[in-house]
Protein backbone atom coordinates (compact mmCIF):
# COMPACT_ATOMS: atom_id res chain seq x y z
CA UNK A 1 0.00 0.00 0.00
CA UNK A 2 1.18 3.52 -0.78
CA UNK A 3 2.56 5.98 1.78
CA UNK A 4 2.47 9.78 1.76
CA UNK A 5 4.81 12.10 3.65
CA UNK A 6 3.32 15.60 3.95
CA UNK A 7 5.98 18.13 4.95
CA UNK A 8 4.69 21.56 5.96
CA UNK A 9 7.28 24.34 5.97
CA UNK A 10 5.39 26.57 8.37
CA UNK A 11 4.96 30.07 6.85
CA UNK A 12 6.93 29.60 3.59
CA UNK A 13 4.60 31.61 1.35
CA UNK A 14 5.58 32.32 -2.26
CA UNK A 15 3.77 35.58 -2.94
CA UNK A 16 0.60 37.44 -2.10
CA UNK A 17 -2.74 35.69 -2.62
CA UNK A 18 -5.20 37.43 -4.97
CA UNK A 19 -6.99 38.89 -1.92
CA UNK A 20 -3.80 39.87 -0.05
CA UNK A 21 -4.75 43.55 -0.21
CA UNK A 22 -7.79 42.91 1.98
CA UNK A 23 -5.41 41.70 4.68
CA UNK A 24 -2.94 44.56 4.28
CA UNK A 25 -0.48 42.15 2.65
CA UNK A 26 -0.37 43.31 -0.96
CA UNK A 27 3.23 42.72 -2.05
CA UNK A 28 4.15 40.28 0.72
CA UNK A 29 6.37 37.44 -0.50
CA UNK A 30 8.11 35.35 2.14
CA UNK A 31 10.40 33.24 -0.07
CA UNK A 32 10.94 35.92 -2.69
CA UNK A 33 11.96 38.61 -0.23
CA UNK A 34 14.27 36.30 1.71
CA UNK A 35 16.01 35.35 -1.54
CA UNK A 36 16.16 38.96 -2.70
CA UNK A 37 17.58 40.26 0.58
CA UNK A 38 20.15 37.47 0.65
CA UNK A 39 21.11 38.22 -2.95
CA UNK A 40 21.52 41.92 -2.19
CA UNK A 41 23.50 41.20 0.96
CA UNK A 42 22.72 40.66 4.64
CA UNK A 43 26.23 41.25 5.97
CA UNK A 44 24.90 43.38 8.81
CA UNK A 45 22.94 40.33 9.98
CA UNK A 46 25.97 38.08 9.88
CA UNK A 47 25.34 36.58 6.46
CA UNK A 48 27.06 36.80 3.08
CA UNK A 49 26.05 35.29 -0.24
CA UNK A 50 22.80 34.48 -2.05
CA UNK A 51 20.26 31.92 -0.88
CA UNK A 52 21.51 28.41 -1.67
CA UNK A 53 18.79 25.72 -1.91
CA UNK A 54 20.00 23.22 -4.51
CA UNK A 55 17.67 20.35 -3.56
CA UNK A 56 14.51 22.44 -3.18
CA UNK A 57 15.41 24.22 -6.41
CA UNK A 58 15.77 20.90 -8.23
CA UNK A 59 12.32 19.91 -6.96
CA UNK A 60 10.80 23.08 -8.42
CA UNK A 61 10.60 25.58 -5.54
CA UNK A 62 11.74 28.52 -7.68
CA UNK A 63 9.42 27.49 -10.49
CA UNK A 64 6.50 27.26 -8.04
CA UNK A 65 7.29 30.78 -6.82
CA UNK A 66 7.36 32.02 -10.41
CA UNK A 67 3.86 30.67 -10.99
CA UNK A 68 2.70 32.79 -8.07
CA UNK A 69 4.55 36.04 -8.77
CA UNK A 70 5.85 35.80 -12.34
CA UNK A 71 9.46 35.86 -11.14
CA UNK A 72 11.89 33.17 -10.00
CA UNK A 73 13.54 34.25 -6.74
CA UNK A 74 17.26 34.97 -7.24
CA UNK A 75 19.38 31.87 -6.80
CA UNK A 76 16.49 29.45 -7.41
CA UNK A 77 16.61 29.43 -11.21
CA UNK A 78 15.94 26.12 -12.99
CA UNK A 79 14.90 25.14 -16.48
CA UNK A 80 11.49 23.43 -16.22
CA UNK A 81 12.66 20.38 -18.16
CA UNK A 82 15.31 19.75 -15.49
CA UNK A 83 12.84 19.70 -12.59
CA UNK A 84 12.79 16.44 -10.64
CA UNK A 85 9.27 16.75 -9.24
CA UNK A 86 5.85 18.21 -9.78
CA UNK A 87 5.60 21.86 -8.83
CA UNK A 88 2.88 24.42 -8.42
CA UNK A 89 1.36 26.85 -5.94
CA UNK A 90 -1.98 26.98 -4.16
CA UNK A 91 -4.33 29.81 -3.26
CA UNK A 92 -5.99 29.92 0.17
CA UNK A 93 -9.79 29.95 0.22
CA UNK A 94 -10.32 30.02 4.00
CA UNK A 95 -10.92 33.53 5.34
CA UNK A 96 -7.96 33.53 7.74
CA UNK A 97 -4.19 33.47 7.38
CA UNK A 98 -3.57 31.42 10.50
CA UNK A 99 -2.09 28.02 11.26
CA UNK A 100 -5.39 26.25 11.89
CA UNK A 101 -7.06 27.54 8.73
CA UNK A 102 -4.06 26.58 6.63
CA UNK A 103 -3.74 23.09 8.05
CA UNK A 104 -7.46 22.33 7.92
CA UNK A 105 -7.60 23.44 4.28
CA UNK A 106 -4.52 21.36 3.42
CA UNK A 107 -6.35 18.43 5.05
CA UNK A 108 -9.40 18.95 2.82
CA UNK A 109 -11.61 21.13 5.03
CA UNK A 110 -11.55 24.82 4.08
CA UNK A 111 -12.92 27.08 6.79
CA UNK A 112 -16.11 28.76 5.55
CA UNK A 113 -16.98 30.75 8.71
CA UNK A 114 -14.29 33.04 10.06
CA UNK A 115 -12.79 32.46 13.47
CA UNK A 116 -13.36 34.79 16.37
CA UNK A 117 -10.60 37.25 17.25
CA UNK A 118 -9.59 39.37 20.21
CA UNK A 119 -9.03 42.55 18.23
CA UNK A 120 -8.34 45.17 20.91
CA UNK A 121 -4.66 46.00 21.37
CA UNK A 122 -5.12 46.30 25.16
CA UNK A 123 -7.71 44.73 27.45
CA UNK A 124 -8.00 42.27 24.58
CA UNK A 125 -9.63 39.31 26.29
CA UNK A 126 -13.15 39.81 27.69
CA UNK A 127 -13.39 40.26 31.45
CA UNK A 128 -15.91 37.43 31.63
CA UNK A 129 -13.34 34.91 30.37
CA UNK A 130 -10.61 36.08 32.72
CA UNK A 131 -12.90 36.23 35.77
CA UNK A 132 -14.13 32.69 35.14
CA UNK A 133 -10.58 31.48 34.54
CA UNK A 134 -9.47 32.88 37.90
CA UNK A 135 -12.50 31.38 39.62
CA UNK A 136 -12.08 27.92 38.09
CA UNK A 137 -8.30 27.59 38.43
CA UNK A 138 -7.57 29.68 41.55
CA UNK A 139 -4.73 31.60 39.91
CA UNK A 140 -3.88 34.82 41.79
CA UNK A 141 -4.65 36.99 38.76
CA UNK A 142 -2.99 37.54 35.41
CA UNK A 143 -0.58 39.78 33.55
CA UNK A 144 -0.77 41.13 30.02
CA UNK A 145 -4.24 40.89 28.49
CA UNK A 146 -3.02 42.52 25.30
CA UNK A 147 -1.85 41.79 21.79
CA UNK A 148 1.88 41.07 21.93
CA UNK A 149 4.86 39.28 20.48
CA UNK A 150 5.65 36.17 22.49
CA UNK A 151 9.28 37.09 23.01
CA UNK A 152 8.68 40.77 23.77
CA UNK A 153 6.10 40.03 26.43
CA UNK A 154 8.51 37.74 28.29
CA UNK A 155 11.06 40.54 28.48
CA UNK A 156 8.40 42.92 29.71
CA UNK A 157 6.49 40.72 32.15
CA UNK A 158 8.51 37.56 32.79
CA UNK A 159 10.17 38.74 36.00
CA UNK A 160 6.89 40.02 37.43
CA UNK A 161 5.30 36.68 36.57
CA UNK A 162 7.91 34.84 38.65
CA UNK A 163 7.50 37.08 41.69
CA UNK A 164 3.70 37.34 41.54
CA UNK A 165 2.76 33.86 40.37
CA UNK A 166 0.38 35.41 37.85
CA UNK A 167 0.44 33.83 34.37
CA UNK A 168 0.93 36.00 31.30
CA UNK A 169 -2.18 35.95 29.11
CA UNK A 170 -2.11 37.55 25.68
CA UNK A 171 -3.26 37.28 22.08
CA UNK A 172 -2.18 38.29 18.58
CA UNK A 173 -3.68 39.04 15.19
CA UNK A 174 -4.51 35.32 14.94
CA UNK A 175 -7.52 33.64 16.50
CA UNK A 176 -5.65 32.66 19.63
CA UNK A 177 -5.38 32.97 23.39
CA UNK A 178 -1.86 32.34 24.65
CA UNK A 179 -0.69 31.72 28.19
CA UNK A 180 2.99 31.98 29.10
CA UNK A 181 4.32 30.63 32.38
CA UNK A 182 7.68 29.55 33.79
CA UNK A 183 8.28 25.80 33.74
CA UNK A 184 9.86 25.78 37.21
CA UNK A 185 8.17 28.57 39.16
CA UNK A 186 4.66 27.98 37.78
CA UNK A 187 4.90 24.38 36.57
CA UNK A 188 4.12 22.65 33.30
CA UNK A 189 1.19 20.57 34.52
CA UNK A 190 -0.38 23.65 36.08
CA UNK A 191 0.05 25.59 32.83
CA UNK A 192 -1.52 22.80 30.79
CA UNK A 193 -4.48 22.57 33.17
CA UNK A 194 -4.93 26.33 32.94
CA UNK A 195 -4.97 26.17 29.13
CA UNK A 196 -7.50 23.34 29.16
CA UNK A 197 -9.78 25.45 31.35
CA UNK A 198 -9.32 28.40 28.99
CA UNK A 199 -10.17 26.19 26.01
CA UNK A 200 -13.66 25.53 27.34
CA UNK A 201 -14.21 29.23 28.05
CA UNK A 202 -13.30 30.49 24.57
CA UNK A 203 -15.29 27.96 22.56
CA UNK A 204 -18.31 30.26 22.36
CA UNK A 205 -16.05 32.97 20.92
CA UNK A 206 -14.82 30.63 18.13
CA UNK A 207 -11.19 31.06 19.14
CA UNK A 208 -9.18 28.59 17.06
CA UNK A 209 -6.40 27.85 19.55
CA UNK A 210 -5.32 28.19 23.13
CA UNK A 211 -1.53 27.86 23.28
CA UNK A 212 0.57 26.97 26.31
CA UNK A 213 3.86 28.91 26.11
CA UNK A 214 6.24 27.59 28.79
CA UNK A 215 9.59 29.30 29.26
CA UNK A 216 12.72 29.07 31.38
CA UNK A 217 15.40 31.49 32.56
CA UNK A 218 15.96 33.66 35.58
CA UNK A 219 15.56 37.19 34.22
CA UNK A 220 14.62 39.14 31.11
CA UNK A 221 18.14 38.77 29.76
CA UNK A 222 17.86 34.99 29.39
CA UNK A 223 14.17 34.05 29.25
CA UNK A 224 13.58 31.57 26.43
CA UNK A 225 10.53 29.58 25.35
CA UNK A 226 10.92 25.81 25.49
CA UNK A 227 9.83 22.90 23.34
CA UNK A 228 7.05 21.96 25.79
CA UNK A 229 4.52 24.13 23.97
CA UNK A 230 1.05 22.67 23.53
CA UNK A 231 -1.82 23.80 21.32
CA UNK A 232 -5.46 23.25 22.30
CA UNK A 233 -7.41 23.65 19.08
CA UNK A 234 -11.02 23.53 17.99
CA UNK A 235 -11.60 20.36 15.96
CA UNK A 236 -12.12 20.65 12.22
CA UNK A 237 -15.82 21.15 11.39
CA UNK A 238 -15.80 18.19 8.99
CA UNK A 239 -13.80 15.01 8.52
CA UNK A 240 -10.28 15.66 7.24
CA UNK A 241 -8.03 13.43 5.17
CA UNK A 242 -6.54 12.30 8.48
CA UNK A 243 -9.96 11.08 9.65
CA UNK A 244 -10.66 9.38 6.33
CA UNK A 245 -7.38 7.46 6.44
CA UNK A 246 -8.07 6.23 9.95
CA UNK A 247 -11.62 5.25 9.03
CA UNK A 248 -10.20 3.18 6.17
CA UNK A 249 -8.04 1.27 8.62
CA UNK A 250 -4.92 3.23 7.76
CA UNK A 251 -2.42 5.01 9.92
CA UNK A 252 -1.64 8.70 10.42
CA UNK A 253 1.64 9.65 12.08
CA UNK A 254 1.85 13.25 13.32
CA UNK A 255 5.13 14.99 14.13
CA UNK A 256 5.71 18.20 16.08
CA UNK A 257 2.55 20.28 16.71
CA UNK A 258 0.40 18.49 14.11
CA UNK A 259 -1.49 16.38 16.65
CA UNK A 260 -2.43 19.48 18.64
CA UNK A 261 -3.53 21.37 15.53
CA UNK A 262 -6.05 18.64 14.72
CA UNK A 263 -7.08 18.26 18.38
CA UNK A 264 -5.81 14.68 18.30
CA UNK A 265 -8.52 13.60 15.85
CA UNK A 266 -7.44 11.36 13.00
CA UNK A 267 -3.99 10.73 14.50
CA UNK A 268 -2.77 7.19 15.13
CA UNK A 269 0.69 8.04 16.49
CA UNK A 270 2.31 11.28 17.50
CA UNK A 271 5.97 12.21 18.01
CA UNK A 272 7.19 15.42 19.60
CA UNK A 273 10.35 17.19 18.47
CA UNK A 274 12.03 20.52 19.15
CA UNK A 275 14.00 22.18 16.36
CA UNK A 276 14.13 21.30 12.68
CA UNK A 277 16.95 18.79 13.01
CA UNK A 278 14.93 16.78 15.54
CA UNK A 279 11.79 17.03 13.42
CA UNK A 280 13.61 15.60 10.40
CA UNK A 281 15.07 12.86 12.59
CA UNK A 282 11.56 11.96 13.72
CA UNK A 283 10.29 11.96 10.14
CA UNK A 284 12.99 9.49 9.12
CA UNK A 285 12.55 7.40 12.27
CA UNK A 286 8.80 7.19 11.76
CA UNK A 287 9.23 6.15 8.14
CA UNK A 288 11.70 3.47 9.14
CA UNK A 289 9.81 2.13 12.16
CA UNK A 290 6.43 1.99 10.48
CA UNK A 291 7.55 0.64 7.11
CA UNK A 292 6.50 -2.96 7.73
CA UNK A 293 3.25 -2.25 9.54
CA UNK A 294 2.27 0.23 6.83
CA UNK A 295 2.94 -2.29 4.06
CA UNK A 296 -0.71 -3.34 3.73
CA UNK A 297 -2.56 -0.20 4.83
CA UNK A 298 -2.84 3.39 3.59
CA UNK A 299 -0.55 5.68 5.55
CA UNK A 300 0.10 9.39 5.97
CA UNK A 301 3.02 10.94 7.81
CA UNK A 302 2.55 14.67 8.41
CA UNK A 303 5.19 16.95 9.94
CA UNK A 304 5.26 20.67 10.64
CA UNK A 305 8.60 22.50 10.58
CA UNK A 306 7.47 25.22 12.95
CA UNK A 307 10.66 27.23 13.47
CA UNK A 308 10.40 28.90 10.08
CA UNK A 309 7.37 30.69 11.47
CA UNK A 310 7.84 30.99 15.22
CA UNK A 311 11.59 31.59 15.41
CA UNK A 312 12.29 33.50 12.20
CA UNK A 313 9.11 34.76 10.50
CA UNK A 314 7.39 36.31 13.50
CA UNK A 315 10.67 37.73 14.75
CA UNK A 316 11.43 39.25 11.36
CA UNK A 317 14.80 37.51 11.19
CA UNK A 318 15.56 37.43 7.47
CA UNK A 319 19.07 36.02 7.77
CA UNK A 320 17.94 33.40 10.28
CA UNK A 321 15.09 32.32 8.02
CA UNK A 322 17.56 32.01 5.12
CA UNK A 323 19.94 29.89 7.20
CA UNK A 324 17.08 27.67 8.37
CA UNK A 325 15.97 27.08 4.78
CA UNK A 326 19.51 26.14 3.80
CA UNK A 327 19.82 23.77 6.76
CA UNK A 328 16.54 22.11 5.78
CA UNK A 329 17.77 21.79 2.19
CA UNK A 330 21.01 20.19 3.37
CA UNK A 331 18.95 17.64 5.31
CA UNK A 332 16.60 16.79 2.43
CA UNK A 333 18.83 14.12 0.80
CA UNK A 334 18.29 11.97 3.90
CA UNK A 335 14.55 12.05 3.22
CA UNK A 336 14.94 11.46 -0.51
CA UNK A 337 17.01 8.34 0.13
CA UNK A 338 14.27 6.95 2.38
CA UNK A 339 11.49 7.19 -0.19
CA UNK A 340 10.65 4.01 -2.11
CA UNK A 341 8.49 3.25 -5.11
CA UNK A 342 4.92 3.64 -3.96
CA UNK A 343 5.79 6.64 -1.78
CA UNK A 344 4.76 10.23 -2.40
CA UNK A 345 6.27 13.24 -0.63
CA UNK A 346 4.55 16.63 -0.73
CA UNK A 347 6.29 19.76 0.55
CA UNK A 348 4.05 22.77 1.09
CA UNK A 349 3.21 25.52 3.60
CA UNK A 350 0.18 26.74 5.55
CA UNK A 351 0.44 30.55 5.11
CA UNK A 352 3.11 33.22 4.79
CA UNK A 353 5.09 35.14 7.37
CA UNK A 354 7.27 37.52 5.38
CA UNK A 355 10.18 38.53 7.64
CA UNK A 356 10.65 41.75 5.65
CA UNK A 357 7.04 42.83 6.19
CA UNK A 358 5.92 45.42 8.79
CA UNK A 359 4.67 44.03 12.08
CA UNK A 360 4.98 40.48 13.36
CA UNK A 361 1.88 38.81 11.93
CA UNK A 362 1.34 36.16 9.26
CA UNK A 363 0.98 37.31 5.66
CA UNK A 364 -1.75 36.27 3.24
CA UNK A 365 0.11 34.34 0.56
CA UNK A 366 -0.05 31.49 -1.86
CA UNK A 367 1.99 28.44 -0.88
CA UNK A 368 4.27 26.16 -2.88
CA UNK A 369 3.42 22.57 -3.71
CA UNK A 370 6.30 20.23 -4.50
CA UNK A 371 5.30 16.60 -5.11
CA UNK A 372 7.93 13.94 -5.74
CA UNK A 373 9.00 10.38 -5.14
CA UNK A 374 10.19 7.35 -7.08
CA UNK A 375 8.00 6.98 -10.13
CA UNK A 376 6.33 10.40 -9.75
CA UNK A 377 6.26 12.13 -13.12
CA UNK A 378 7.77 15.65 -13.01
CA UNK A 379 6.10 18.75 -14.41
CA UNK A 380 3.96 21.78 -13.63
CA UNK A 381 0.64 21.39 -11.83
CA UNK A 382 -0.08 25.10 -12.22
CA UNK A 383 -1.84 27.39 -9.76
CA UNK A 384 -4.25 25.40 -7.63
CA UNK A 385 -7.44 27.11 -6.51
CA UNK A 386 -7.40 25.70 -2.99
CA UNK A 387 -4.99 24.19 -0.48
CA UNK A 388 -7.51 21.32 -0.38
CA UNK A 389 -6.07 20.02 -3.64
CA UNK A 390 -3.30 18.56 -1.45
CA UNK A 391 -5.79 16.43 0.51
CA UNK A 392 -7.62 15.44 -2.68
CA UNK A 393 -4.33 14.25 -4.17
CA UNK A 394 -3.46 12.26 -1.04
CA UNK A 395 -6.89 10.60 -1.15
CA UNK A 396 -6.40 9.63 -4.80
CA UNK A 397 -2.88 8.38 -4.20
CA UNK A 398 -4.00 6.23 -1.25
CA UNK A 399 -7.02 4.92 -3.22
CA UNK A 400 -9.57 6.49 -0.87
CA UNK A 401 -12.95 7.96 -1.74
CA UNK A 402 -12.89 11.52 -3.04
CA UNK A 403 -13.23 14.32 -0.48
CA UNK A 404 -15.88 17.02 -0.57
CA UNK A 405 -13.33 19.72 -1.45
CA UNK A 406 -10.32 19.92 -3.72
CA UNK A 407 -9.16 18.47 -7.02
CA UNK A 408 -6.22 16.05 -7.30
CA UNK A 409 -3.21 17.26 -9.23
CA UNK A 410 -0.86 14.30 -9.78
CA UNK A 411 0.39 14.11 -13.35
CA UNK A 412 0.24 10.70 -15.01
Amino acid sequence: MARVALIILDSLGVGGAPDAGAFGDQGANTLGHIALYAHQGLAEQGRNGPLCLPILTSLGLGLAAALSTGQVPPGLELEPENCLGQYGCATPTSPGKDTISGHFELAGVPITEDWGYFTAKNNSIPKKILDELIQHTKIPGFLGNCQASGTEILVRLGEEHITSGKPIIYTSADSVLQIAAHETYFGLSRLYALCLAARTLVDEYRIARVIARPFIGENKENFVRTGQRRDYAMPAPQLTILDRICQAGGQVVAICKVRDIFAGRGVSQSFSAHGHAQIMDQVLLALAQTKEQMAEIPALLIANFVDFDSVYGHRRDVAGYARALEAFDENLPRLLKTLERGDLCVITADHGCDPTWPGTDHTREQVPILAFGPGIKPGSIGIRQSFSDVAATIALFLDLNALDFGSPFLLT
